[in-house]
């Protein structure tokens, strides 16, 4: 058997760096893809028990259906979808035990993570959750849902990194989405975007200030809250 070597200054390093531009555009478009799709469903622009495929998602999105497949990976891993070879790609169903199942965990992760936030974030980030706070108090308060749901998401996105501990970001990212299409579907009969709003910017003021204690008091109210409105779409289903 022939060995061929390559050499590395005239042939390898030009196809990795082709190789490696290629990958970052795929993962651009993977996200992009990922962010459109999550929101889509979130907001319940796709209604849950909906049957959706890569074509069409891929026609809807204007995105290559590579990307859309790996994206619908992700949000299979987040219980978004339900991926059923042979048989299709289906939105997951609103459950509410499922949720206060979830609440359960939720609350012990959103403390530890405001708590490490104040601690460790830097000063970049805990000027962005200033700014997070004056946007969530601003588009609650106009009753802007679609602005207050995109600025709720980076209010967790900058948490999860601020918080600068991988295991609980793995942790909670596989909820985020759950929990925000829950609120987006009974908010309207059993709660108030504005008083959520206030938690969660007071959560987000607490971390720009280091305040630990602030922070995790903040995330138990914000916590208490939502199990309420949780248990109360029970009483009233």
């Amino acid at each position: 058997m022939a060995f061929v070597t390559l050499s590395a200054e005239s042939t390898t390093r030009p196809q990795r760096a082709a190789r490696n531009e290629a990958q970052n555009e795929a993962e651009t478009l993977t996200d992009r893809a990922y962010r459109e799709l999550e929101e889509l469903i979130v907001t319940l622009r796709i209604a849950p028990g909906t049957v959706v495929s890569e074509a069409l998602l891929s026609k809807r999105l204007g995105i290559g259906r590579t990307p859309i497949r790996e994206a619908l990976q992700r949000l299979a891993r987040e219980r978004l979808v339900l991926i059923m070879p042979r048989r299709g790609i289906v939105v997951s169903e609103v459950n509410v035990q499922t949720q206060l199942r979830l609440m359960e965990v939720r609350r012990e992760l959103e403390r530890l993570l405001a708590r490490a936030s104040a601690r460790r974030a830097s000063e970049e980030q805990r000027a962005r959750f200033r700014e997070i706070a004056v946007g969530i108090a601003k588009s609650t308060e106009s009753g802007d849902e679609t602005e207050a749901l995109r600025y709720h998401r980076e209010f967790d996105a900058l948490m999860l990194e601020a918080s600068r501990n991988e295991f609980a970001t793995s942790a909670m990212a596989l909820m985020h989405g759950l929990s925000r299409r829950f609120w987006m579907m009974h908010y309207k009969s059993f709660a108030s975007l504005l008083q959520l709003g206030q938690r969660q910017a007071a959560i987000a003021e607490a971390i720009a200030r280091g305040d630990r204690d602030a922070a995790a008091e903040a995330s138990d109210r914000l916590m208490d809250y939502l199990e309420d409105f949780t248990r109360r779409t029970i009483a009233e289903s």
